[in-house]
């Protein structure tokens, strides 16, 4: 990435004015789930130079430092989120390729992901290995120059819109559950891939399951340190909840307080003090959101890594769904889950509703964050570990009986 470079007042207001020109033309309502309105977005954003802001211009990127960053994301806040189907390609998948691949994977695939020209997803959760990934059973066995992948993933979000993955496989089961593990691109219309969608309750099918039959990965794909792949996972794990705890983190925003706002109006329950009262607790929880939010993107361009606090916005990004629900619930009722056709605020509600109950789940469940944060931000003392040390094969783990 680029240096953090403090820019000039008037570099900086330029700057603004060309962002806020170009989503002023390219910005529109209605996009927020629609994945080939974000890719016709995003190839705009890259004609125009700004898109991959930090990401140096080798590689497909703008070029541009972490403050043209900051500039951007606040000016984005004033309009309709346009990229939202692109977080893991854009908040997880990049930030991986660009830290652990070598030079020629980064010109290979970087600038095709960076305009959206190519999406990837990311494909770590398996049947056996939810929480626990490192208990993951799809295996990478060596076989000349390729590697042959065998297993099966699930809940892997937009693999049937997907071009690559990136996936995490066993390499060695004689070593611990933690190590013996590597990470890899997959181009998913490989023979030997098979995508599954998962029907959910919103009438939609954003996740997947992926099986994988004899799938062979050119050698030249792994993606980072061989056996090392538990760092790069990590590391990946960093990043996504960093994407997902601070999504619009330029300025402090109140986004789900601005939508029971408007849900209390149509409802007549504005005047109501209890409404009131539970409108004013999440107005609270999102502006402190956006302030951890804030600072975690400040370390980010001081040039920190994302470390164990990225747990806590994701954590309270669920704690903020879940309540948000139950309030949504009080306000509208059967209106917060069914709409009227042409009911645009009462579309968005029933969203946000039925997708509140994966919040704590996707992406590290709420459980697994709290272990996180007392673990690795509070020094909390962990708990025992018996199997640290013992070879994976020999774990009665996930499926392996």
């Amino acid at each position: 990435m680029s240096d953090t470079t403090t820019l000039t007042t008037a570099d900086a207001e330029a700057f603004r004015e060309r962002c806020r020109e170009f989503l002023s033309e390219h910005a529109k309502p209605g996009a927020r789930r629609d994945l080939e309105a974000a890719r016709a977005f995003q190839a705009a954003l890259a004609e125009a130079g700004l898109a991959g802001l930090t990401y140096d211009t080798e590689f497909g990127g703008a070029g541009l430092t972490l403050e043209h960053e900051r500039i951007f994301r606040q000016v984005a806040q004033e309009f309709p989120a346009m990229t939202g189907e692109l977080v893991i390609s854009h908040g997880m998948c990049l930030p991986v390729l660009n830290e652990f691949g070598t030079d020629e994977q980064k010109r290979r695939y970087m600038p095709d992901n960076i305009a959206a020209r190519t999406v990837w997803c990311q494909m770590f959760s398996e049947p056996g290995a939810g929480s626990d990934v490192a208990s993951l059973q799809t295996r990478a066995d060596r076989d000349g120059d390729e590697w042959v992948l065998n297993g099966q993933k699930v809940w892997t979000t937009l693999a049937h819109r997907s071009d690559y993955g990136v996936i995490v496989a066993r390499t060695d089961p004689d070593q611990p559950k933690h190590a013996g593990i590597s990470m890899f691109i997959v181009d998913l219309k490989a023979p030997g891939v098979e995508i599954r969608p998962i029907h959910q309750i919103d009438g939609g099918s954003h996740f997947n399951e992926v099986f994988f039959t004899d799938v062979r990965v050119p050698a030249d794909n792994l993606l980072g340190e061989m056996n090392n792949g538990w760092r790069q996972a990590t590391a990946m794990l960093m990043y996504e909840r960093v994407a997902i705890g601070s999504m619009g983190s330029g300025a402090i925003s109140q986004p789900m307080y601005d939508l029971l706002l408007g849900a209390a109006k149509a409802t007549g329950r504005i005047d109501d003090p209890v409404v009131r009262d539970e409108l004013m607790k999440v107005y609270a929880m999102e502006t402190t959101k956006s302030l951890i939010a804030m600072r975690t993107r400040a370390e980010l361009k001081a040039g920190k890594a994302p470390g164990p606090g990225g747990s806590l916005g994701k954590l309270y990004s669920s704690v903020i769904s879940w309540r948000f629900r139950e309030i949504a619930m009080e306000i509208a009722g059967a209106g917060s889950q069914a709409w009227e056709p042409g009911d645009a605020l009462g579309q968005m509600m029933q969203s946000v509703v039925l997708n509140s109950f994966q919040a704590g789940i996707a992406g590290g469940t709420d459980e697994i964050q709290r272990n996180i944060i007392g673990d690795r931000v509070l020094g909390l003392p962990r708990d025992i570990s018996v199997d640290t040390k013992m070879p994976f094969r020999d774990l009665k783990v996930g499926t392996q009986r």
